[in-house]
């Protein structure tokens, strides 16, 4: 005896399969957007206990070219820089221009202390250190006495 299928499998695989084209799309896109900015920037985060340490690959940038913004629990990694050649020739001179830049926003699980944050750039690793936010359960905290 053969097992009775469901009639919404066929329903229901239709869809399991147009989510996942969804989604690629979707991932290319997040990638690239219209103005020639990509998100293409891979990065690591680690909780260190008390600091988050994130570490970006950004090959063929130099450390001027890269700005760093921290805003409540997002870190902004932005890179741009401009690169020309030249080719001569017996007719002519052409010269070729190519602007690349690179965004990501990491979303940080805790609050971080932004004035105390350092980063370095070596061998086209950036390397971003943000020490966490401390609360004192005695300045948070307010006493009521009970009468």
């Amino acid at each position: 005896m053969m097992p009775r299928s469901s009639p919404f499998d066929d329903v229901e695989t239709l869809f399991e399969r147009m989510s996942k084209q969804f989604d690629d799309v979707s991932r290319q896109f997040e990638r690239s957007n219209v103005a020639g900015m990509t998100s293409g920037v891979d990065v690591d985060v680690a909780d260190e206990g008390d600091e988050f340490v994130v570490v970006a690959d950004l090959p063929g940038y130099e450390k001027e070219d890269i700005d760093l913004a921290v805003t409540e629990r997002v870190l902004t990694i932005e890179a741009t820089h401009e690169t020309s050649a030249e080719h001569d020739s017996e007719e002519y001179i052409r010269r070729e221009r190519r602007h690349e830049s690179v965004r990501r926003d990491v979303r940080l699980p805790e609050a971080v202390v932004s004035d105390e944050a350092s980063a370095s750039y070596n061998n086209g690793v950036l390397t971003v250190t943000l020490p966490k936010e401390t609360t004192d359960d005695d300045d948070d905290s307010h006493r009521i006495d009970v009468e």
